[in-house]
Parts: C-alpha cells; sequence; structure tokens
C-alpha cells in the first residue's frame, strides 16, 4: 500500500431524516451518527488520507454524479438503512461496484443476507453451521400453527438490525404470545417475523477483520446478569441505544471475554465458517449464543457492525493491539485488495 496522502476516501452515509421524531437519549439516532462520521474522517486525515464526507439521503443520481467527480480511490461505506425493512443498504453497495470503485467492507450481496436474516438462517443451516432450532420466517399470523414449537421462543422483524423491534415482549413462553408478537410486526413493520428457540446460554460479539486472510479478535461477552429477572437477557434496541432504559445500564459487555480455550477455537470456527458463508469481507462481526448444552449457535452475522470509536468492533481490535487509526488504515488497505473471485468490471 502506498503512502495513504496519496489515496482519496469518499466515507458515505445516510442523511436521510427519520421517519419518526428523535428523542434525545437514543443513540442510534442521526446527531450520534453525524458526531460518529464527522470523527472518522478526522482519524481518516490524521493518519495521511484526503477524506471526504459524501451524505446520501434520497437522490441516488445526485450521489453519483458527486463520486464521478471526485473520483475517490476508495468509498468508505458507512451507510445505513434507518427506514424499517428498507434494503437500500445492499443497492448503495451494488452502486459504487457498479461504478468501479473500491469499497470497504462487504460486497452487496453479504450486505443483502445480512438484512434478510431467514434467508442467511438458512444458508448457513444449509453449511452446516449451527443455528438456533425452530428458525422459522411467519409471513400470516396464521402461520403459528404449522410448527410445533419449543417454547421459549424469541421473535423478531426478520429484515431490521441494530435490535430494531427487539423488546421486553420479544421472548415468548406460549402460542397466544407468539401470535400477538407475529401480529405486531406484520402491523409496525410491514415485513414477515423471524421466530427461533430462544438460547438461554452466555452471548458472544465475535469480531473478524481482514480480506483474504482472516482474522478473529478477541471475544466480547455480552453481560446481563445486572438485569432485573423481568427483563429477558436480550439485546434490545433499548439494551443498545436507550440510555435512560434499565436494558442499558444494567446491560455491558466484557472484552476480552473470560473464555476457556477450547471453546474460544470452537466459536472462533464457527464464526469465520458463518462470515466466509454469506461472503463477508473486510470487518464484520458474528453473534453468537450457546445453548442448553453449552454448544455455540449462531444468532447473525453482521458484515456492517458499527465502527463507533471504543466501541463493538474497534473495542476488540484495541484489545488485539490494533488502535482505531490503525483499524481505519487497515480497513481500507483491505478495500483496495478487493474480495476474491470479484471480476470488478465498471458497468456505469
Amino acid at each position: 500500500m502506498k503512502h495513504p496522502k496519496r489515496y482519496h476516501v469518499a466515507l458515505v452515509y445516510n442523511a436521510a431524516a427519520p421517519g419518526a421524531p428523535e428523542i434525545p437519549e437514543d443513540r442510534g439516532g442521526t446527531d450520534d451518527l453525524r458526531i460518529m462520521i464527522r470523527r472518522m474522517a478526522r482519524v481518516l486525515r490524521r493518519v495521511g488520507f484526503r477524506a471526504t464526507i459524501v451524505p446520501l439521503a434520497h437522490d441516488l443520481l445526485t450521489f453519483q454524479r458527486k463520486l464521478r467527480r471526485l473520483r475517490p480511490d476508495v468509498v468508505f461505506n458507512q451507510y445505513d438503512d434507518v427506514v424499517h425493512g428498507a434494503l437500500y443498504e445492499m443497492r448503495v453497495a451494488a452502486l459504487v461496484q457498479m461504478m468501479g470503485f473500491a469499497m470497504t467492507g462487504s460486497p452487496a450481496l453479504a450486505l443483502g443476507l445480512s438484512r434478510y436474516k431467514y434467508m442467511s438462517a438458512s444458508l448457513l443451516q444449509g453449511a452446516g453451521i449451527p443455528i438456533p432450532p425452530n428458525t422459522e420466517m411467519l409471513e400470516r399470523i396464521g402461520d403459528v400453527n404449522r410448527s410445533r414449537w419449543n417454547f421459549p421462543l424469541i421473535v423478531q422483524p426478520s429484515r431490521e438490525h441494530a435490535g430494531i423491534g427487539l423488546a421486553r415482549d420479544s421472548v415468548v413462553g406460549s402460542k397466544q404470545a407468539l401470535r400477538g408478537k407475529v401480529r405486531e410486526i406484520l402491523r409496525d413493520y410491514h415485513q414477515p417475523a423471524l421466530v427461533q428457540h430462544f438460547l438461554p446460554g452466555r452471548e458472544f460479539n465475535v469480531g473478524i477483520l481482514g480480506g483474504r486472510r482472516l482474522t478473529v479478535l478477541p471475544l466480547a461477552e455480552v453481560d446481563y446478569s445486572r438485569l432485573p429477572s423481568d427483563i429477558p437477557p436480550i439485546m434490545s434496541y433499548a439494551a443498545k441505544w436507550m440510555e435512560n432504559s434499565v436494558e442499558y445500564q444494567k446491560t455491558s459487555v466484557l472484552c476480552p471475554a473470560a473464555v476457556d480455550p477450547v471453546l474460544v477455537r470452537e466459536i472462533s470456527s464457527i464464526s469465520l465458517r458463518a462470515f466466509r458463508a454469506v461472503g463477508g469481507w473486510g470487518y464484520g462481526r458474528v453473534d453468537i449464543r450457546l445453548d442448553e448444552t453449552g454448544h455455540p449457535r449462531v444468532l447473525e452475522v453482521n458484515c456492517n457492525p458499527s465502527l463507533e470509536e471504543e466501541d463493538a468492533l474497534a473495542r476488540s481490535a484495541e484489545k488485539a493491539g490494533i488502535p482505531y487509526p490503525d483499524l481505519l488504515k487497515l480497513i481500507v488497505k483491505i478495500a483496495l485488495e478487493g474480495p476474491s473471485f470479484d471480476v470488478g468490471i465498471p458497468m456505469m
């Protein structure tokens, strides 16, 4: 990789306003996103890149013209959907790829699979990668009657991310409660519900970094031990983002996690297989939970995880001896390698 000063990085993010008013205590709002993007741009400049922030709202033609005018060496993709059920995340990545620009992170197909949770889970299961039992997608309330359920179950929208649609009532113990939750998801999120057996064991976030050679970062464990007994131990929207909530205040992440070396190897192997199966590239996170017998199962493969400084993937990288500026520089370097087997012929 030549000196970073010679590279122009276009930092792309979703500048569209959310459909509903935001509340100040929501750390997942657009104000916090803009702060993170500005910080990332400052860090990229500090390590020698020329960084231009490129907001994208609703006008893809204007976005396309701007990228053509800027001619960046790399598009640093931080675009994330803010509308329920929207799948523009993969379409923006596809557009960038079709324009012939190198792009950080995973290609369009992997990003799409990250959002189509049932499709992703089915692919993983077909590849022999363990997922929670009773994984089903319900498109109608009547679909509740088609399966034999092993309660408790966790029910969530099938095409969301970042804990959207996960709340205290998302873990259900009866068919009646399951029907009610499916009804709510169909009505409020306008998408099918994903249903899975609720796993009672420890939960791990597994950071992955690399291109042709992938590295598993030190494991992080979600610690629910301080939660009141009437709140289910899940990474709900409140636990992730609502700083005034009990879930947010009583849920913490331990990194590095205290894990037996044999279990570390098993979790790492499963996570790498899962990330490769969906076509992940550059960086990502695999969420793992232990079942009743202590065996790890994949909850989700996230090909576009947060790059907030001192949080999530950056926290695990720091524990691996990779400071935040070096992490961003490495992600750009991996983008210039380009995903394996990607022909990369510009079409626009």
